[in-house]
Protein backbone atom coordinates (compact mmCIF):
# COMPACT_ATOMS: atom_id res chain seq x y z
CA UNK A 1 0.00 0.00 0.00
CA UNK A 2 1.03 3.23 -0.75
CA UNK A 3 0.89 4.18 3.33
CA UNK A 4 3.49 1.64 3.73
CA UNK A 5 6.71 3.90 4.06
CA UNK A 6 8.50 2.52 7.65
CA UNK A 7 11.75 0.99 7.09
CA UNK A 8 11.47 -2.72 8.12
CA UNK A 9 12.51 -3.50 12.00
CA UNK A 10 13.06 -6.37 14.22
CA UNK A 11 10.97 -4.08 16.43
CA UNK A 12 7.15 -4.59 16.84
CA UNK A 13 5.57 -2.29 14.57
CA UNK A 14 2.70 -0.36 14.65
CA UNK A 15 -0.79 -1.60 13.61
CA UNK A 16 -1.40 1.58 11.58
CA UNK A 17 -0.37 0.76 8.02
CA UNK A 18 -2.61 -2.07 7.76
CA UNK A 19 -5.91 -0.40 10.03
CA UNK A 20 -5.41 2.39 7.76
CA UNK A 21 -5.04 0.36 4.60
CA UNK A 22 -8.72 -1.30 5.62
CA UNK A 23 -10.43 1.07 6.23
CA UNK A 24 -9.26 3.20 2.77
CA UNK A 25 -10.08 -0.46 1.04
CA UNK A 26 -13.23 -0.26 2.78
CA UNK A 27 -14.48 3.43 2.29
CA UNK A 28 -12.88 2.99 -1.71
CA UNK A 29 -15.36 -0.09 -2.37
CA UNK A 30 -18.24 1.52 -0.96
CA UNK A 31 -16.95 4.55 -3.40
CA UNK A 32 -16.93 2.33 -5.68
CA UNK A 33 -20.08 0.51 -5.25
CA UNK A 34 -22.04 3.85 -5.59
CA UNK A 35 -20.27 5.32 -8.49
CA UNK A 36 -22.79 4.00 -10.80
CA UNK A 37 -25.29 6.51 -9.20
CA UNK A 38 -25.64 9.41 -11.44
CA UNK A 39 -28.57 11.61 -10.60
CA UNK A 40 -30.22 13.65 -13.12
CA UNK A 41 -31.73 12.89 -17.01
CA UNK A 42 -29.47 10.59 -19.02
CA UNK A 43 -29.07 12.36 -22.24
CA UNK A 44 -30.59 11.23 -25.43
CA UNK A 45 -29.62 12.63 -28.59
CA UNK A 46 -32.37 14.29 -30.55
CA UNK A 47 -34.70 12.02 -33.19
CA UNK A 48 -33.34 12.46 -36.56
CA UNK A 49 -35.61 14.38 -38.68
CA UNK A 50 -37.55 12.36 -41.52
CA UNK A 51 -38.60 14.39 -44.75
CA UNK A 52 -38.65 12.89 -48.18
CA UNK A 53 -38.25 16.54 -49.71
CA UNK A 54 -36.57 20.27 -48.61
CA UNK A 55 -39.18 21.75 -50.19
CA UNK A 56 -42.84 22.21 -50.63
CA UNK A 57 -42.64 21.40 -54.44
CA UNK A 58 -40.95 18.69 -55.60
CA UNK A 59 -37.78 19.57 -57.90
CA UNK A 60 -36.54 18.27 -61.21
CA UNK A 61 -33.34 16.04 -61.42
CA UNK A 62 -32.12 18.08 -64.05
CA UNK A 63 -31.82 22.03 -63.43
CA UNK A 64 -30.56 24.20 -65.93
CA UNK A 65 -30.25 23.20 -70.02
CA UNK A 66 -28.68 20.25 -71.19
CA UNK A 67 -24.55 20.06 -71.58
CA UNK A 68 -22.16 22.05 -69.31
CA UNK A 69 -24.66 24.37 -68.20
CA UNK A 70 -26.86 21.81 -66.70
CA UNK A 71 -26.99 20.68 -63.42
CA UNK A 72 -28.15 17.67 -61.48
CA UNK A 73 -29.60 16.72 -58.26
CA UNK A 74 -27.90 13.57 -56.47
CA UNK A 75 -30.42 12.69 -53.58
CA UNK A 76 -28.51 11.37 -50.94
CA UNK A 77 -25.10 11.00 -52.62
CA UNK A 78 -21.91 12.49 -50.35
CA UNK A 79 -20.17 15.49 -50.46
CA UNK A 80 -16.15 15.60 -50.40
CA UNK A 81 -14.52 17.27 -47.80
CA UNK A 82 -12.73 20.15 -50.13
CA UNK A 83 -15.83 20.61 -51.85
CA UNK A 84 -14.85 23.42 -53.49
CA UNK A 85 -12.65 21.59 -55.62
CA UNK A 86 -15.67 20.89 -57.54
CA UNK A 87 -14.98 23.92 -59.21
CA UNK A 88 -12.03 22.71 -60.71
CA UNK A 89 -9.86 25.15 -60.17
CA UNK A 90 -6.44 24.86 -58.92
CA UNK A 91 -5.59 28.91 -58.27
CA UNK A 92 -9.04 28.57 -55.89
CA UNK A 93 -7.89 25.98 -54.51
CA UNK A 94 -4.75 27.42 -53.31
CA UNK A 95 -6.47 30.46 -51.87
CA UNK A 96 -8.75 28.23 -49.66
CA UNK A 97 -5.95 26.15 -48.71
CA UNK A 98 -3.91 29.39 -47.63
CA UNK A 99 -6.60 30.90 -45.87
CA UNK A 100 -7.42 27.65 -43.97
CA UNK A 101 -3.80 27.78 -42.82
CA UNK A 102 -3.41 31.39 -41.52
CA UNK A 103 -6.57 33.15 -41.05
CA UNK A 104 -7.07 34.43 -37.51
CA UNK A 105 -10.59 33.11 -37.39
CA UNK A 106 -9.17 29.65 -37.52
CA UNK A 107 -6.86 30.34 -35.05
CA UNK A 108 -9.13 31.77 -32.85
CA UNK A 109 -11.04 29.03 -32.99
CA UNK A 110 -7.93 26.32 -32.95
CA UNK A 111 -7.45 27.76 -29.27
CA UNK A 112 -10.93 27.78 -27.91
CA UNK A 113 -10.83 23.86 -28.96
CA UNK A 114 -7.98 23.63 -27.35
CA UNK A 115 -8.58 25.26 -23.89
CA UNK A 116 -12.16 23.16 -23.69
CA UNK A 117 -9.95 20.05 -24.33
CA UNK A 118 -7.04 21.22 -21.51
CA UNK A 119 -10.22 22.26 -18.91
CA UNK A 120 -11.66 18.51 -19.41
CA UNK A 121 -8.28 17.31 -18.88
CA UNK A 122 -7.53 19.36 -15.73
CA UNK A 123 -10.83 18.82 -14.10
CA UNK A 124 -11.09 15.65 -15.13
CA UNK A 125 -7.72 14.51 -13.31
CA UNK A 126 -8.22 16.80 -10.48
CA UNK A 127 -11.80 15.48 -9.67
CA UNK A 128 -11.95 11.94 -10.05
CA UNK A 129 -8.23 10.87 -8.82
CA UNK A 130 -7.27 11.07 -5.07
CA UNK A 131 -5.18 14.31 -4.07
CA UNK A 132 -1.94 13.29 -2.72
CA UNK A 133 0.51 15.57 -0.98
CA UNK A 134 4.07 15.48 0.89
CA UNK A 135 5.99 17.14 2.93
CA UNK A 136 9.13 17.74 5.00
CA UNK A 137 10.30 19.80 7.73
CA UNK A 138 13.28 19.55 9.54
CA UNK A 139 13.47 22.46 12.77
CA UNK A 140 16.28 23.51 15.56
CA UNK A 141 14.57 24.90 18.63
CA UNK A 142 15.31 26.26 22.35
CA UNK A 143 12.75 26.13 24.55
CA UNK A 144 13.06 27.89 28.14
CA UNK A 145 14.67 25.45 31.30
CA UNK A 146 12.65 28.01 33.55
CA UNK A 147 9.09 27.55 32.10
CA UNK A 148 9.82 23.52 32.30
CA UNK A 149 11.68 23.50 35.66
CA UNK A 150 15.14 22.38 34.07
CA UNK A 151 18.00 23.51 37.00
CA UNK A 152 20.15 23.41 33.96
CA UNK A 153 18.83 26.59 31.62
CA UNK A 154 17.55 26.26 28.49
CA UNK A 155 17.18 23.10 25.81
CA UNK A 156 17.85 22.38 22.14
CA UNK A 157 16.46 20.17 20.16
CA UNK A 158 16.09 19.25 16.80
CA UNK A 159 12.83 17.67 15.10
CA UNK A 160 12.61 16.29 11.99
CA UNK A 161 8.62 15.70 10.45
CA UNK A 162 7.92 13.91 7.09
CA UNK A 163 4.06 13.37 5.80
CA UNK A 164 2.16 12.13 2.96
CA UNK A 165 -1.30 13.46 2.72
CA UNK A 166 -3.95 11.78 0.90
CA UNK A 167 -7.92 13.36 -0.13
CA UNK A 168 -10.48 12.10 -1.65
CA UNK A 169 -14.14 13.29 -1.89
CA UNK A 170 -16.50 10.37 -3.09
CA UNK A 171 -18.61 10.94 -6.50
CA UNK A 172 -21.92 9.56 -4.48
CA UNK A 173 -24.01 10.99 -6.36
CA UNK A 174 -22.64 11.62 -10.07
CA UNK A 175 -22.26 15.64 -9.60
CA UNK A 176 -18.26 15.18 -10.37
CA UNK A 177 -19.36 13.15 -13.37
CA UNK A 178 -22.20 14.90 -14.84
CA UNK A 179 -19.82 17.72 -14.56
CA UNK A 180 -17.07 15.95 -16.89
CA UNK A 181 -20.46 15.47 -18.89
CA UNK A 182 -21.02 18.70 -19.28
CA UNK A 183 -17.12 19.69 -20.15
CA UNK A 184 -16.94 16.80 -22.65
CA UNK A 185 -19.81 18.68 -24.04
CA UNK A 186 -18.19 21.81 -24.29
CA UNK A 187 -15.19 20.30 -25.89
CA UNK A 188 -17.74 18.75 -28.59
CA UNK A 189 -18.93 22.17 -28.88
CA UNK A 190 -15.40 23.60 -29.88
CA UNK A 191 -14.90 21.02 -32.00
CA UNK A 192 -18.17 21.66 -33.88
CA UNK A 193 -16.79 25.28 -34.09
CA UNK A 194 -14.37 24.80 -35.74
CA UNK A 195 -15.69 23.05 -38.13
CA UNK A 196 -18.10 26.00 -38.83
CA UNK A 197 -15.68 28.17 -38.49
CA UNK A 198 -13.76 26.65 -41.60
CA UNK A 199 -17.02 25.86 -43.37
CA UNK A 200 -17.67 29.53 -43.46
CA UNK A 201 -13.87 30.94 -44.16
CA UNK A 202 -14.08 28.39 -47.19
CA UNK A 203 -17.35 29.48 -48.28
CA UNK A 204 -16.67 33.40 -47.80
CA UNK A 205 -13.01 32.48 -50.13
CA UNK A 206 -15.49 30.89 -52.63
CA UNK A 207 -18.12 33.26 -52.59
CA UNK A 208 -15.74 36.35 -52.91
CA UNK A 209 -14.09 34.66 -55.59
CA UNK A 210 -17.06 34.47 -57.71
CA UNK A 211 -18.13 38.07 -56.76
CA UNK A 212 -14.65 39.33 -57.76
CA UNK A 213 -14.85 36.89 -61.40
CA UNK A 214 -18.60 38.73 -61.76
CA UNK A 215 -17.23 41.97 -61.57
CA UNK A 216 -14.31 41.33 -63.67
CA UNK A 217 -16.82 39.82 -66.40
CA UNK A 218 -19.11 43.10 -65.90
CA UNK A 219 -15.92 45.21 -66.32
CA UNK A 220 -15.04 43.45 -69.46
CA UNK A 221 -18.41 43.68 -70.96
CA UNK A 222 -18.64 47.63 -70.10
CA UNK A 223 -15.58 48.26 -71.79
CA UNK A 224 -16.67 46.18 -75.09
CA UNK A 225 -19.66 48.41 -74.92
CA UNK A 226 -17.71 52.17 -74.64
CA UNK A 227 -15.74 50.69 -77.05
CA UNK A 228 -18.98 50.10 -79.33
CA UNK A 229 -20.01 53.48 -77.52
CA UNK A 230 -16.61 55.36 -79.07
CA UNK A 231 -17.04 54.05 -82.66
CA UNK A 232 -20.77 54.91 -82.64
CA UNK A 233 -19.75 58.54 -81.20
CA UNK A 234 -17.52 59.10 -84.29
CA UNK A 235 -19.41 58.04 -86.92
CA UNK A 236 -22.26 60.76 -85.27
CA UNK A 237 -19.63 63.20 -85.75
CA UNK A 238 -18.69 62.41 -88.95
CA UNK A 239 -22.49 62.70 -89.95
CA UNK A 240 -22.83 65.65 -87.74
CA UNK A 241 -19.91 67.36 -89.76
CA UNK A 242 -22.04 66.96 -93.16
CA UNK A 243 -25.68 67.74 -91.00
CA UNK A 244 -26.96 64.89 -91.35
CA UNK A 245 -27.18 64.57 -87.70
CA UNK A 246 -28.13 67.45 -84.80
CA UNK A 247 -25.51 68.17 -82.11
CA UNK A 248 -27.95 66.81 -79.78
CA UNK A 249 -27.33 63.68 -81.26
CA UNK A 250 -23.49 64.14 -80.47
CA UNK A 251 -24.28 65.55 -76.85
CA UNK A 252 -26.65 62.38 -76.23
CA UNK A 253 -23.67 59.99 -77.38
CA UNK A 254 -21.18 61.71 -75.55
CA UNK A 255 -23.12 61.62 -72.27
CA UNK A 256 -23.83 57.77 -72.72
CA UNK A 257 -19.75 56.58 -73.25
CA UNK A 258 -19.67 58.89 -70.30
CA UNK A 259 -22.29 57.07 -68.42
CA UNK A 260 -20.78 53.58 -69.33
CA UNK A 261 -17.12 54.64 -68.15
CA UNK A 262 -18.59 56.26 -64.90
CA UNK A 263 -20.00 52.51 -64.29
CA UNK A 264 -16.58 50.98 -65.45
CA UNK A 265 -15.06 53.07 -62.35
CA UNK A 266 -17.88 52.07 -59.64
CA UNK A 267 -17.49 48.21 -60.69
CA UNK A 268 -13.97 49.09 -60.23
CA UNK A 269 -13.81 50.27 -56.70
CA UNK A 270 -16.21 47.47 -55.74
CA UNK A 271 -13.70 44.53 -56.92
CA UNK A 272 -11.02 46.36 -55.19
CA UNK A 273 -12.77 46.56 -51.88
CA UNK A 274 -13.88 42.89 -52.85
CA UNK A 275 -10.20 41.84 -53.14
CA UNK A 276 -9.18 43.47 -49.57
CA UNK A 277 -12.20 41.56 -48.02
CA UNK A 278 -9.82 38.59 -49.62
CA UNK A 279 -6.91 39.67 -48.33
CA UNK A 280 -8.53 39.68 -45.18
CA UNK A 281 -9.66 36.39 -45.45
CA UNK A 282 -6.78 34.89 -46.03
CA UNK A 283 -5.04 36.75 -42.57
CA UNK A 284 -2.87 39.30 -44.74
CA UNK A 285 -3.28 43.04 -44.83
CA UNK A 286 -4.70 44.39 -48.34
CA UNK A 287 -1.15 45.55 -49.14
CA UNK A 288 1.12 42.20 -48.34
CA UNK A 289 -1.71 39.68 -50.10
CA UNK A 290 -0.45 38.62 -53.58
CA UNK A 291 -3.61 38.26 -55.12
CA UNK A 292 -2.59 38.49 -58.72
CA UNK A 293 -3.50 34.95 -59.01
CA UNK A 294 -7.39 35.59 -59.08
CA UNK A 295 -7.40 37.24 -62.44
CA UNK A 296 -6.20 33.64 -63.72
CA UNK A 297 -9.08 31.93 -61.93
CA UNK A 298 -11.10 30.14 -64.20
CA UNK A 299 -14.43 28.55 -62.15
CA UNK A 300 -16.43 25.19 -63.66
CA UNK A 301 -20.10 24.80 -63.23
CA UNK A 302 -20.50 21.71 -61.15
CA UNK A 303 -22.30 18.67 -62.97
CA UNK A 304 -23.47 16.92 -60.23
CA UNK A 305 -25.29 18.44 -56.51
CA UNK A 306 -24.90 15.96 -53.81
CA UNK A 307 -27.74 16.67 -51.92
CA UNK A 308 -28.27 15.10 -47.57
CA UNK A 309 -31.47 13.40 -47.12
CA UNK A 310 -33.27 15.57 -44.15
CA UNK A 311 -32.13 12.76 -41.50
CA UNK A 312 -28.55 12.55 -42.31
CA UNK A 313 -28.13 16.61 -42.62
CA UNK A 314 -29.11 17.03 -38.93
CA UNK A 315 -26.06 14.93 -37.82
CA UNK A 316 -23.90 16.77 -40.30
CA UNK A 317 -24.04 20.38 -40.26
CA UNK A 318 -21.98 21.89 -37.48
CA UNK A 319 -24.18 24.41 -36.16
CA UNK A 320 -26.98 21.89 -35.39
CA UNK A 321 -23.62 19.69 -33.82
CA UNK A 322 -22.88 22.29 -31.64
CA UNK A 323 -26.93 23.27 -30.51
CA UNK A 324 -26.35 19.58 -29.91
CA UNK A 325 -23.69 19.75 -27.69
CA UNK A 326 -24.81 22.69 -25.83
CA UNK A 327 -28.12 20.64 -25.57
CA UNK A 328 -26.51 17.73 -23.81
CA UNK A 329 -24.36 20.36 -21.53
CA UNK A 330 -27.71 21.34 -20.29
CA UNK A 331 -28.78 18.10 -19.60
CA UNK A 332 -25.81 16.99 -17.58
CA UNK A 333 -25.78 20.54 -15.25
CA UNK A 334 -29.09 19.19 -14.69
CA UNK A 335 -27.54 16.24 -13.14
CA UNK A 336 -25.11 18.33 -11.27
CA UNK A 337 -27.78 20.70 -9.63
CA UNK A 338 -30.12 17.58 -8.37
CA UNK A 339 -26.49 15.78 -6.61
CA UNK A 340 -25.80 18.88 -5.20
CA UNK A 341 -29.09 18.54 -3.15
CA UNK A 342 -27.57 15.35 -1.49
CA UNK A 343 -24.78 14.81 1.17
CA UNK A 344 -21.38 14.87 -0.40
CA UNK A 345 -18.40 12.24 1.34
CA UNK A 346 -15.21 12.69 1.96
CA UNK A 347 -12.14 11.16 2.94
CA UNK A 348 -8.70 11.90 4.21
CA UNK A 349 -5.42 10.26 5.90
CA UNK A 350 -1.98 11.16 6.72
CA UNK A 351 0.64 8.69 7.73
CA UNK A 352 4.18 9.89 8.07
CA UNK A 353 7.17 9.99 11.20
CA UNK A 354 8.85 12.63 13.58
CA UNK A 355 12.16 12.28 14.96
CA UNK A 356 14.98 14.08 16.66
CA UNK A 357 17.46 13.03 14.42
CA UNK A 358 17.63 12.03 10.83
CA UNK A 359 18.99 9.10 11.26
CA UNK A 360 15.91 7.66 13.74
CA UNK A 361 13.71 9.12 11.06
CA UNK A 362 11.04 6.11 9.86
CA UNK A 363 12.10 4.05 12.54
CA UNK A 364 9.47 1.81 14.77
CA UNK A 365 8.80 4.05 17.07
CA UNK A 366 8.50 7.55 15.18
CA UNK A 367 5.47 6.27 13.03
CA UNK A 368 2.67 9.18 12.89
CA UNK A 369 -0.91 9.04 11.22
CA UNK A 370 -4.33 9.76 11.42
CA UNK A 371 -7.54 9.20 9.42
CA UNK A 372 -10.68 11.63 8.87
CA UNK A 373 -13.80 11.34 7.61
CA UNK A 374 -16.70 14.11 6.96
CA UNK A 375 -20.12 14.07 5.65
CA UNK A 376 -21.27 17.08 4.65
CA UNK A 377 -25.54 16.95 4.63
CA UNK A 378 -27.49 20.32 3.24
CA UNK A 379 -29.89 21.66 5.90
CA UNK A 380 -31.97 23.58 3.73
CA UNK A 381 -32.83 22.80 0.51
CA UNK A 382 -34.22 25.28 -1.03
CA UNK A 383 -31.60 27.47 -2.67
CA UNK A 384 -30.62 23.97 -4.44
CA UNK A 385 -34.16 23.17 -5.47
CA UNK A 386 -33.97 26.67 -7.00
CA UNK A 387 -30.40 25.99 -8.89
CA UNK A 388 -32.15 22.82 -10.39
CA UNK A 389 -35.19 24.50 -11.43
CA UNK A 390 -32.97 27.41 -13.14
CA UNK A 391 -30.62 24.06 -15.16
CA UNK A 392 -34.03 22.70 -16.26
CA UNK A 393 -34.90 25.99 -17.26
CA UNK A 394 -31.79 25.94 -19.32
CA UNK A 395 -32.24 22.30 -20.93
CA UNK A 396 -35.53 23.73 -21.88
CA UNK A 397 -34.03 27.08 -23.48
CA UNK A 398 -30.98 25.10 -25.20
CA UNK A 399 -33.42 22.13 -26.79
CA UNK A 400 -35.28 25.05 -28.02
CA UNK A 401 -32.24 26.71 -29.57
CA UNK A 402 -31.60 23.76 -30.96
CA UNK A 403 -35.32 23.33 -32.88
CA UNK A 404 -34.77 26.80 -34.19
CA UNK A 405 -31.24 25.74 -35.38
CA UNK A 406 -32.58 22.69 -37.12
CA UNK A 407 -35.29 24.87 -38.95
CA UNK A 408 -33.05 27.59 -39.85
CA UNK A 409 -30.83 24.51 -41.57
CA UNK A 410 -33.38 23.03 -43.07
CA UNK A 411 -34.53 26.67 -44.45
CA UNK A 412 -30.47 26.85 -45.97
CA UNK A 413 -31.31 24.45 -48.09
CA UNK A 414 -34.59 24.90 -49.39
CA UNK A 415 -33.22 28.47 -50.66
CA UNK A 416 -30.28 26.89 -52.28
CA UNK A 417 -32.22 24.40 -54.21
CA UNK A 418 -35.16 27.00 -55.56
CA UNK A 419 -32.42 29.46 -56.05
CA UNK A 420 -30.60 26.74 -58.12
CA UNK A 421 -33.32 26.33 -59.73
CA UNK A 422 -34.73 30.15 -60.41
CA UNK A 423 -31.45 31.07 -61.44
CA UNK A 424 -30.87 28.63 -64.04
CA UNK A 425 -33.95 29.38 -65.92
CA UNK A 426 -33.19 33.72 -65.21
CA UNK A 427 -29.31 32.38 -66.67
CA UNK A 428 -31.08 30.90 -69.63
CA UNK A 429 -33.38 33.67 -69.88
CA UNK A 430 -30.60 36.31 -69.83
CA UNK A 431 -28.37 34.90 -72.17
CA UNK A 432 -31.10 34.65 -74.89
CA UNK A 433 -31.39 38.89 -74.16
CA UNK A 434 -27.88 39.21 -74.11
CA UNK A 435 -27.75 37.48 -77.95
CA UNK A 436 -30.74 38.89 -79.10
CA UNK A 437 -29.77 42.55 -77.93
CA UNK A 438 -26.10 42.28 -79.59
CA UNK A 439 -27.90 40.56 -82.62
CA UNK A 440 -30.52 43.92 -82.38
CA UNK A 441 -27.06 46.66 -81.55
CA UNK A 442 -25.42 45.24 -84.64
CA UNK A 443 -28.10 45.80 -87.45
CA UNK A 444 -28.90 49.02 -85.83
CA UNK A 445 -25.56 50.11 -86.54
CA UNK A 446 -25.23 48.99 -89.96
CA UNK A 447 -28.90 50.26 -90.51
CA UNK A 448 -27.56 54.06 -89.13
CA UNK A 449 -24.66 54.30 -91.11
CA UNK A 450 -26.85 53.32 -94.04
CA UNK A 451 -29.14 56.24 -92.86
CA UNK A 452 -32.00 53.84 -92.35
CA UNK A 453 -32.30 53.81 -88.60
CA UNK A 454 -32.14 56.80 -86.15
CA UNK A 455 -30.06 57.87 -83.51
CA UNK A 456 -32.91 57.14 -80.88
CA UNK A 457 -33.25 53.66 -82.48
CA UNK A 458 -29.08 53.15 -81.97
CA UNK A 459 -28.74 54.73 -78.32
CA UNK A 460 -31.56 52.22 -77.38
CA UNK A 461 -30.25 49.00 -79.01
CA UNK A 462 -26.64 49.87 -77.21
CA UNK A 463 -28.66 50.63 -73.76
CA UNK A 464 -30.12 47.43 -74.02
CA UNK A 465 -26.50 45.69 -74.47
CA UNK A 466 -24.84 46.97 -71.67
CA UNK A 467 -27.70 46.44 -69.69
CA UNK A 468 -27.94 42.97 -70.62
CA UNK A 469 -24.28 42.12 -70.26
CA UNK A 470 -24.18 43.57 -66.97
CA UNK A 471 -27.01 41.08 -65.89
CA UNK A 472 -26.01 38.40 -67.75
CA UNK A 473 -22.25 37.91 -65.61
CA UNK A 474 -24.52 38.36 -62.12
CA UNK A 475 -26.72 35.46 -63.79
CA UNK A 476 -23.76 33.50 -64.32
CA UNK A 477 -22.24 34.18 -61.33
CA UNK A 478 -25.59 33.75 -59.11
CA UNK A 479 -25.32 30.16 -60.68
CA UNK A 480 -21.74 29.63 -59.03
CA UNK A 481 -22.69 30.87 -55.66
CA UNK A 482 -26.00 28.99 -55.39
CA UNK A 483 -24.22 25.89 -55.59
CA UNK A 484 -21.27 27.15 -53.07
CA UNK A 485 -24.44 27.61 -50.76
CA UNK A 486 -26.04 24.19 -51.47
CA UNK A 487 -22.51 22.47 -50.83
CA UNK A 488 -22.21 24.64 -47.25
CA UNK A 489 -26.37 24.43 -46.70
CA UNK A 490 -25.80 20.16 -46.34
CA UNK A 491 -22.33 20.79 -43.76
CA UNK A 492 -19.39 21.26 -46.53
CA UNK A 493 -18.21 17.26 -46.14
CA UNK A 494 -16.17 17.44 -43.40
CA UNK A 495 -16.83 14.47 -42.41
CA UNK A 496 -14.76 13.05 -45.33
CA UNK A 497 -11.92 15.55 -45.03
CA UNK A 498 -10.03 12.71 -42.83
CA UNK A 499 -10.92 14.69 -39.23
CA UNK A 500 -13.31 12.51 -37.60
CA UNK A 501 -14.90 13.74 -34.84
CA UNK A 502 -15.17 12.88 -31.26
CA UNK A 503 -17.71 9.90 -30.87
CA UNK A 504 -20.57 11.79 -29.26
CA UNK A 505 -21.20 10.91 -25.16
CA UNK A 506 -23.71 7.97 -24.68
CA UNK A 507 -26.86 8.31 -23.38
CA UNK A 508 -25.87 6.52 -19.83
CA UNK A 509 -23.53 9.61 -19.16
CA UNK A 510 -19.96 8.03 -20.72
CA UNK A 511 -17.61 10.41 -21.71
CA UNK A 512 -16.34 10.19 -25.50
CA UNK A 513 -12.70 9.30 -26.00
CA UNK A 514 -9.91 11.73 -26.68
CA UNK A 515 -10.43 13.32 -30.12
CA UNK A 516 -7.80 13.69 -32.95
CA UNK A 517 -6.05 16.89 -33.38
CA UNK A 518 -8.91 19.49 -35.36
CA UNK A 519 -6.64 22.35 -35.00
CA UNK A 520 -4.05 21.31 -37.57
Amino acid sequence: MPFEHSRPSRSRRRPFPRVASGALLALAGLSLTLAGCMLGPDFQRPKAVVTGNYTDVTLPEKIGAAGPAGQRLRRGDDLVGDWWTLFRSPPLDRLVAEALRDSPSIAAASAALREAQKTYAANRASQLLPSVGSSFTGQRSRISGIEYGFPFGGVDYTLFNAQVNVSYNFDLFGAVRRQLEALQAQVNFQEDQLRAARLTLAGNIVTTVIRTLQLRDQIAAQRAVAAMQKESLTIIGRRFDIGAVSQADVLAQQTALAQTQAGIAGLEKQRAQLLHLLAVYLGKSPSEADLREVDTVRLTLPRDLPVSVGSELVRQRPDILASEALLHAASAQIGVATANIYPQLSLGANLGSVADTAGTMFGPNSAIWGLNAGLAQPLFHGGALDARDAAVAAFDQAAAVYRQTVLAAFANVSDALRALQFDADAAQAQSRAYEQARASQRLVAAQYRDGGASYLNLLTAQQQVRQTSVALAQARADRLADTAALFQAVGGGWWNDGRTRATPSTANGAHAPAQKDLTR
